[in-house]
């Protein structure tokens, strides 16, 4: 939900149960920024800071949450074209977990090979290995299932074998409204990474489903907007 999940927002959610927080997404270098800006004028919600800015704001964003909720795990995904500007977000001190986002799907992000087009990068494996052997924070990484021409178990593997931390998975299925739950099984039958099952929980039952394929963590977004959700994070 970039242009939403600021401190500010996620300061008021936190105490209806998350023990992980995440800000973002965040663009970091010229091309995802200026993709970002592209995102804004055709009048969708976008964070918009230049270079010089970026990095400062993620820090203070951290800091403001950490002061607030210092028990709760600070995570922001974020995007980039290359690297390096991820291992600089993740070597922030108070921040506990850097995203890598495999996962946007806006048009002017995929156009520069970002977001859910990580996905077909030869060098996928490589990007996400220079990023965590560089950073002193953890390292997720968020994709998109079922992306066409993409097999998400193999991708799954990767980032597995890449080292990173965490595998977020927003197990969209196109053509239902309902999260992927045989994918999100076959993949955590399969991987050794902590996996966080992203997608349709907005309900009891269906966060129910969500435990039963195996993640080891669930992720709340747009149901949490309202902050009245209809069952306690804490039951579970």
């Amino acid at each position: 939900m970039a242009g939403i999940t600021d401190a500010d927002f996620l300061n008021k959610v936190i105490p209806q149960g998350f023990n992980v927080a995440t800000l973002g997404g965040y663009s970091l270098d010229e091309p995802t920024i200026e993709a970002s800006k592209k995102i804004i004028e055709r009048g969708r919600r976008e964070f918009d800071f230049p270079l010089d800015e970026i990095f400062t704001h993620i820090e203070n964003e951290v800091n403001s949450i950490k002061k607030v909720h210092g028990n709760v795990k600070v995570s922001a995904n974020v995007r980039s074209t290359t690297p390096q500007p991820i291992i600089e977000v993740g070597n922030i001190e108070n921040l506990d977990i850097v995203e890598i986002n495999c996962h946007c799907r806006q048009d002017e992000i995929v156009a520069i090979g970002c977001g859910q087009e990580m996905l077909n990068r030869a060098d996928l494996k490589d990007f996400i290995s220079q990023v965590v052997d560089n950073v002193r924070s953890e390292v997720s990484v968020k994709i998109r299932a079922n992306v066409d021409g993409i097999d998400t178990l193999k991708i799954a593997s990767l980032i597995e074998d890449a080292g990173a931390d965490y595998l977020h998975i927003d197990a969209m299925k196109k053509g239902v409204f309902e999260a992927d739950w045989e994918l999100l099984r076959n993949i955590c039958n399969n991987v050794n990474i902590k996996v966080i099952g992203n997608n349709s929980v907005n309900s009891r039952a269906n966060l129910e489903k969500m435990i039963d394929t195996g993640v080891d963590g669930f992720s709340i977004a747009r149901s949490i907007i309202s902050g009245n959700l209809d069952f306690n994070i804490t039951d579970f």
